[in-house]
Formats: C-alpha cells, sequence, structure tokens
C-alpha cells in the first residue's frame, strides 16, 4: 500500500491497536475474532510503514474458534443492523524480562446459549521475531479486553472490562503470568464517565500517578476516550475534568468512531496514541475498524492529551507527517497475511512452495453457516480503490454441486460470490446481506475448455465483479456494480477477499494461481 498519508497505518480489518516500543522497533497486534490465523504482529522501526511478520495464534491447537457465530442484534437509531461477532476480541501487547507477553479474549457464542461465555488467555514468546508464540494460558476472568500492567515492585496485574455489559466495570486483580492463577481478589477500581461499555482499559505508571485509559460510548459513533488517575493502584480513580481526551462523536470528521487506543512514547520522547477508526463517506465505511496514529502530549504530573485523529497527523509543533517515500507502507512476510474461517480445515487449503498456486479441497458446508468448515483462503482488503483477480484451471476432479471461486467475505450473513458451477456449466454471480434482505443470484452459461479468471474492482462506492473466459480476447464481462452501502454496517470486522470451493457431498479441487489481493 503506498499513499502520501500516514493514516490508516494499518488499513483493512485493523482493530483495537495495542503497541510496544522494544529495542528500537514498535510491535503492534490487532483483533481478529472468527478468522484464522488470529492476533497479527506488525513491526516498524518509525510508525509510518510497517510489515506483518506472524500471528500470535498461529496454530489451532492454542485454542479453539469454533464459537464465533456472528450475532444479529437489534438495529441502532439509524436503523442499522448490530454484527456482533465472537472470537479473538480487544488484546494488549506488553513485555517484561525478556519476554513479550498477550492477553485476549477469546468470546464463545453459539445459537442455543442464553448468553455469551469468556476463555480470557495470555501467550508470550522470549523471540517475537520468530513468529512462535505459546500454548495459550487460560486465567479466570468474566469479561473481556484484558490488558497487562508490569508495577516497579515486580507485581503483574490484570485490567479488564467486566461483563455483563453495557453498563461494564473495570476490574483489577494481580495475577501469575507463568500459571494464570490469581493472586488477589477482583476490585472495581473504575466505572467511567456514564458511557455505555467501559472497555480497553489500559494502566500506565507516571510521576508516581496511576492513570487508567478506557473506551467508552459503543465502538461507533459514541466512541471516546476517557481517564482517571489515583496515587494506588487499587484506587480510588479521579476520572479528568476535561474527558473524554479522545472522540470523533457529534463531528462532521472523515475519520470517526475513534477510541480503543493505547499510549507509548517513542525513544525521542513524543507521545503517540494508537487506536481503532473508520473512514467515513457519504454513510460507507466500506474498509471496516482500522488502526489509526495520533500524537499526545504528557506533561509531568499533567493528564495526557491527544491530538484529533488526521490523515497526516500534526505534531505540537505544526509539522505535518506525511510519507514521502515510494515504498509501500505495509508489506507482509511471505504467507502470514492469509486468512481462514473459524477452525478450517487447513488441509483441504495447499499451496505451493512459492504461494503462487492453490489448490482448494470443497468442504459440504457453505458460507452461510458457522457450524462446519468452509474452504476459503483469502486476505484483507487494504485499500480503498483496488482490484483482486485469480486465475481458476477448470476443475477436473469435482463431486455433486461442486463450485469454485472468488468470495468476499465478511461473516455468514455477508458475503458475495463469483464462481463456476460444474453441475450446470455457469458462471455464477451471487450477494447475501441478510441484515439488509438482500439476496441476488445471476447466471449466466460457459463452457470452459481450459480456465477462467475472476476479478474484484473496488472503490469506495462500488463493487463491481467479473470475469474471463480462457483468455478469451473479447476480455472481461462484468456483472452490475454492487453498491459498497450493502456491505456496510455497525461490526466488527472488515473485508477478506480470497477464493473458495464447496460441493454438496465435500470432495473435489479447484486449482487457482497467482491471487493477487490488495
Amino acid at each position: 500500500m503506498s499513499s502520501s498519508s500516514i493514516n490508516p497505518i494499518i488499513p483493512g480489518f485493523a482493530p483495537d491497536p495495542s503497541i510496544i516500543l522494544l529495542d528500537g522497533t514498535f510491535f503492534l497486534v490487532n483483533s481478529t475474532f472468527h478468522m484464522f490465523p488470529g492476533l497479527p504482529i506488525y513491526a516498524s522501526k518509525d510508525l509510518i510503514t510497517w510489515k506483518h511478520i506472524g500471528n500470535a495464534i498461529h496454530r489451532q491447537s492454542q485454542l479453539s474458534l469454533k464459537f464465533s457465530l456472528t450475532r444479529l442484534e437489534e438495529k441502532d437509531s439509524a436503523g442499522d443492523v448490530m454484527h456482533n461477532t465472537g472470537g479473538l476480541y480487544a488484546s494488549t501487547i506488553r513485555h517484561h524480562n525478556g519476554t513479550v507477553y498477550i492477553v485476549c479474549t477469546n468470546v464463545l457464542h453459539a445459537d442455543s446459549w442464553t448468553q455469551d461465555q469468556t476463555e480470557n488467555f495470555i501467550v508470550s514468546t522470549t523471540d517475537i521475531w520468530a513468529g512462535e508464540w505459546s500454548d495459550a494460558i487460560l486465567f479466570s476472568f468474566r469479561g473481556i479486553d484484558p490488558s497487562i500492567f508490569f508495577d516497579s515492585d515486580g507485581r503483574s496485574y490484570i485490567q479488564g472490562s467486566a461483563a455483563p455489559g453495557p453498563m461494564t466495570r473495570i476490574h483489577l486483580f494481580e495475577i501469575d503470568l507463568r500459571t494464570g492463577e490469581k493472586l488477589s481478589e477482583e476490585k472495581e477500581i473504575w466505572k467511567g464517565t456514564g458511557g455505555e461499555f467501559p472497555e480497553g482499559p489500559h494502566l500506565y505508571k507516571k510521576d508516581e500517578w496511576y492513570y487508567v485509559v478506557i473506551s467508552e460510548g459503543g465502538t461507533f459513533e459514541g466512541h471516546m476516550i476517557t481517564v482517571a488517575r489515583s496515587r494506588d493502584i487499587w484506587g480510588p480513580y479521579e476520572a479528568f475534568e476535561r474527558n473524554p481526551i479522545l472522540t470523533a462523536r457529534d463531528t462532521e470528521e472523515y475519520i470517526r468512531a475513534t477510541g480503543h487506543c493505547d499510549l507509548m512514547q517513542d525513544a525521542q520522547g513524543q507521545w503517540w496514541g494508537v487506536c481503532l477508526g473508520v473512514r467515513k463517506e457519504r454513510g460507507r465505511y466500506v474498509m471496516g475498524r482500522e488502526t489509526f496514529l495520533t500524537p499526545g502530549e504528557w506533561a509531568p504530573g499533567e493528564w495526557p492529551k491527544l491530538s484529533q485523529v488526521k490523515m497526516n497527523p500534526i505534531l505540537p509543533t505544526g509539522k505535518e507527517l506525511s510519507h514521502t517515500g515510494s515504498q509501500p507502507r505495509l508489506t507482509a512476510s511471505p504467507m502470514v497475511d492469509y486468512l481462514y474461517i473459524r477452525d478450517a480445515q487447513l488441509d483441504d487449503h495447499r499451496f505451493s512452495r512459492d504461494g503462487r498456486t492453490l489448490t482448494l479441497i470443497a468442504s459440504r458446508a457453505s458460507f452461510s453457516q458457522w457450524q462446519e468448515p468452509v474452504t476459503f483462503v483469502g486476505k484483507r482488503q487494504r485499500t480503498l480503490e483496488g482490484t483482486t483477480s485469480v486465475l481458476m484451471h477448470k476443475p477436473t476432479k469435482v463431486t455433486a454441486g461442486f463450485i469454485a471461486g472468488l468470495a468476499y467475505y465478511k461473516d455468514e450473513h455477508r458475503y458475495m460470490k463469483l464462481f463456476y458451477d460444474c453441475s450446470s456449466s455457469e458462471i455464477v454471480f451471487e450477494v447475501i446481506v441478510t441484515s439488509k434482505q438482500i439476496s441476488k443470484i445471476v447466471r449466466q452459461k460457459v463452457e470452459l475448455e481450459r480456465g477462467v479468471s475472476f476479478r474484484l474492482e473496488y472503490t469506495e462506492l462500488l463493487y463491481k465483479f467479473s470475469y474471463s473466459i480462457d483468455s478469451n480476447s473479447e476480455g472481461w464481462i462484468s456483472f452490475e456494480a454492487q453498491d459498497t452501502l450493502d456491505m456496510t454496517a455497525p461490526d466488527f470486522i472488515g473485508p477478506v477477499i480470497g477464493c473458495f470451493a464447496n460441493s454438496a457431498e465435500g470432495g473435489g479441487e479447484a486449482v487457482f494461481e497467482n491471487l493477487e489481493v490488495e
């Protein structure tokens, strides 16, 4: 992704950032909800150019994402349906005595349950560059969004948002990070300033004060960052009289819903906040929640300050940061940026040694459900304007009802597919958005000789699917463009684009080449 703008520093499906500075390098982690691998790790030397180097949840044996359906909740005041997805929520990354720790919540959703369940866990590594993280150590906490604080006396604490919502509370307890054992009782230390869903807490110690920084107001238009402080870690905590210290509510800012912020000081003494936000234009925020950077100030004995989030951050000196290089601002190590759905059958997704050829074994289950594995692998959409393309060879090993092609996917309620139906010899374009009662399917009779190329073009306003048969000189055949507003909703995730295969019986193979996602 090459751009003159700094923000978003991590574009496309990158919510709930947490950050550390370790040995001259910044490391950042995001939420991933029902997608595997989970909790991507990004590295940067300058806060501007980033590389996706690994994922903290990279083995299915670490934990299961099976119970992470997306629950449709009541419409908000604007008439939108909330898409509440389970899985890996806001995590926190911290380091201490040579070990890097991540704490996170796996929120378990299932149709038959009367309330959510949570698995709070710790993973760690002594070499963050190696990409190998420990098994998950569970600890007892009925809530979400845990964070770690290391005090000067060597003690470790967890602070988190204690369930149930919407009027959650911030709780604190001492913990042994090696075992997950609680070393103290839980204590409520703050309830926020009155906004709904006080969550995402982080503790900082500065100038003999303990500061607790949280999100309130929900993760969309009312989102805000508030702060309180105490001389004692257990409180009582006094709220800042000028809260919130960061919000875009009641504004016409392009970058909206700013919140879930982690604070950090660089080697030159400059304070920064990394937060989630959405780029909202004409009611659309098609990329979902992304990671943004904003400068801050924190004078001795004073409260932290954060600047309004802009596409190019403005430093306290008045200087505007911009990217002048021609190199992409976001890159990835080989293969680490591919995503699968929940507890996928990974053996049914086979990459060649060079990563350019992909063979998919069709699943029996399709996108429309959450209980069974689906054969799909893709990448996050990273650019507002771009193209995804892939070549699929004519399937020769098929079973009844075999289909395969290119898909845009968010969850079991929202997806678009362009595929070849081997049973009917048709190219099919399908759009499903159950929360908006959208169900569209268009079929075109096509006889394949060698293969078909699929393409998805996107702008901030439209998605357009097209295909080309056997490198036909007639070029691309397009379907009617889809309004991006159809895929926009209050949700936790962002668009993922990739290849899929399924059939009525399961089995059969589809071979793809050169999947390119921008």
